[in-house]
């Protein structure tokens, strides 16, 4: 009996049923105080339909579910493993249609044509909640994103205390519009509008202040320090009642109001404006990052997070450009906080709490670090599912179990991608000169090196 327990099969079944029972109990029904084995119980034996075709109990459901799975990926390694052809036909098909992407004018077209869709999106999508949630949940995340890619995918920085410049700039929106406690600069109430680039400066500028003191520090540390700028910020939004409104929060912060001589627009209460505007302001981040990149400067960013210690032998100024790294990504998260103050018209402390920080950091990791086209595709992906469950909820899923979800996706993609949905090309031969054996992984990944 032991030694069939120890086959390979054995253990292949034990830890199939092992996730499909934690999943199972993930997704069921939460316990009370009262009955606080409810939630297990009712995992198993609520009534749950399949697919529609017939009600039956969840663990039916699952383990129909599970034995479905299972075949399948039997059935490919079979395929795999008596048919040689079927290893070859994913890397032949990937290589065809990668194969006139290598043109530069072939790529800048199909940039245009994605460009073109995003214009008629608002047009596409009338639901007032999606247009809403477009900019809400998945624009702003997306700025925040490019920007953290800066600092994590190329510079190689972990920084778990982003959040505090996204922060930061909403509440220097509020501030200079006359929205908070404290009295606007000089007694002057600025449009949101011009507060833009206002916002944006105060961002670089906290950028810069962090960096000086802690980019001297590298790998765990430096995350602990930025997890601890994050925190102090938001503790001090909260704190702060004469400055800031405490938790209770801000005034109304006006709508953004274009007025230069005779030209006046107000954007309004209507989403499809700030969706334009957050639009152009992709389109200017993601030209400057990708310049960026593939400067000097971006090249330098490279060495830092490859090897430090080598860079600096070369004359590279370490603390310089990573501190330029801090401001840089600072820019697109002071932009979203001021988006989210101007459509939102009220800012709490609660929307700046560290769960964005490793939401952000998520969608780096999954939509591929150093990577500006899977850093903009993954977080759009990663923010319409959380938006889609949010809002069409399924039966069993609890929104507190967001970051479970999340968690599991981290997990995932480290273990089947760890370069991520869409790998630059720099970090897709690093991991493959590490499967090979050249350098270490643990540096290539993260970009820490002893």
């Amino acid at each position: 009996m032991k030694d069939m327990l120890r086959t390979p099969l054995a253990r292949r079944i034990g830890m199939t049923t092992a996730v499909a029972v934690l999943l199972l109990i993930m997704t069921g029904p939460s316990g009370t105080v009262y009955q606080p084995t409810a939630g297990v119980v009712g995992s198993f034996s609520a009534r749950s339909s399949f697919f529609g075709l017939f009600a039956t109990q969840r663990w039916v459901v699952w383990l129909a579910l599970t034995l479905i799975v299972t075949g399948v990926i039997r059935a490919v390694k079979f395929l795999r493993a008596r048919v040689p052809q079927v290893n070859t036909v994913p890397r032949e098909a990937v290589a065809a249609i990668k194969a006139p992407f290598r043109r530069r004018s072939i790529r800048f077209s199909s940039y245009g044509v994605v460009l073109l869709v995003a214009l008629f999106i608002p047009a596409l999508i009338s639901d007032n909640f999606w247009q809403q949630s477009i900019v809400e949940a998945i624009a702003v995340y997306v700025l925040l994103a490019l920007g953290l890619n800066v600092v994590v995918g190329f510079a190689g920085l972990l920084d778990l205390g982003f959040v505090a410049f996204y922060a930061i700039g909403a509440y220097v929106t509020a501030w200079v519009t006359g929205a908070l406690p404290l009295h606007a600069p000089f007694g002057v109430h600025l449009d949101p509008f011009w507060a833009i680039p206002i916002a944006i400066a105060v961002a670089m500028v906290a950028g810069i202040l962090l960096g000086i003191p802690t980019l001297r520090l590298r790998g765990d540390y430096l995350a602990i320090v930025t997890l601890g700028f994050g925190e102090i910020v938001t503790i001090f939004l909260n704190n702060l009642y004469k400055v800031t409104g405490g938790s209770t929060g801000s005034n109304q912060v006006p709508h953004f109001v274009f007025h230069v001589g005779p030209l006046k627009y107000a954007w309004g209460l209507g989403p499809v404006p700030y969706y334009y505007l957050t639009l152009g302001f992709v389109v200017l981040f993601l030209l400057a990052f990708s310049r960026l990149e593939h400067s000097r400067v971006g090249r330098a960013w490279t060495a830092i997070r490859e090897d430090e210690v080598a860079a600096e032998s070369l004359g590279i100024n370490p603390l310089k450009f990573k501190v330029m790294a801090f401001a840089i990504g600072a820019a697109s998260a002071g932009f979203a906080g001021v988006m989210t103050a101007a459509q939102t018209n009220f800012l709490s402390p609660q929307t700046f709490l560290l769960s964005v920080s490793i939401n952000v950091l998520v969608l780096v990791i999954f939509g591929g670090m150093g990577s500006i086209i899977g850093v903009l595709v993954g977080a759009a992906l990663v923010q319409f599912l959380l938006t889609y469950l949010d809002h069409y909820a399924p039966y069993g899923f609890q929104p507190a179990d967001i970051y479970i979800y999340l968690g599991a996706l981290l997990v995932a993609t480290m273990i089947f991608r760890p370069a991520g949905l869409i790998p630059a090309k720099r970090r897709r031969r690093e991991i493959a000169m590490a499967e090979a054996g050249e350098g270490h992984m643990d540096e290539l990944l993260t970009g820490d090196t002893p």
